[in-house]
């Protein structure tokens, strides 16, 4: 395979042909991969003049509420009487702060009711994530471009 015998004896290389091939699959693989790893949640923010930037060095945790009333907590679906009891767990876990993002077809009325559960639950560190006056938000980071406080 690596060594192949001649008229001077062993000669030994390293074949890289396979190497290659297999580096060139995983490439492809990756590349096909990679957009499919990046899906945001469908929410229209609201907009607003005044916006903070997204803290990115400290761990956060992202609430979404969406136009269909499903409340969803870092990705995954939590109803609404659970909420608090979820959030009182991670509220253990000191210095991570929350971000609640909701669409703007959401009522006034759920976003308080969410806004409260979330007091309740001993959590302090509460963001409105919101985006800047005239700004269309990227595909894939629906909602996760600013921060208002």
């Amino acid at each position: 395979m690596g060594m192949s015998v001649g008229k001077k004896g062993f000669v030994s290389e390293i074949n890289v042909t396979p190497f290659v091939d297999v580096m060139l699959v995983l490439l492809i693989i990756f590349m096909v991969t990679a957009p499919m790893m990046d899906q945001g949640l469908d929410v229209d923010l609201p907009e607003t003049k005044q916006v903070d930037a997204l803290p990115s060095d400290s761990e956060h945790l992202t609430l979404t509420v969406r136009k269909d009333g499903a409340i969803m907590l870092e990705g995954y679906t939590v109803p609404l009487e659970e909420l608090e009891s979820r959030l009182a767990v991670l509220a253990r876990e000191k210095g991570r702060a929350l971000f609640l993002q909701a669409d703007t077809a959401v009522p006034y009325g759920v976003v308080v009711d969410v806004m409260g559960r979330i007091k309740a639950a001993g959590i302090d560190k509460l963001g409105v994530l919101a985006l800047p006056s005239g700004s269309e938000p990227a595909p894939g980071q629906t909602g996760k471009s600013a921060a208002s406080r």
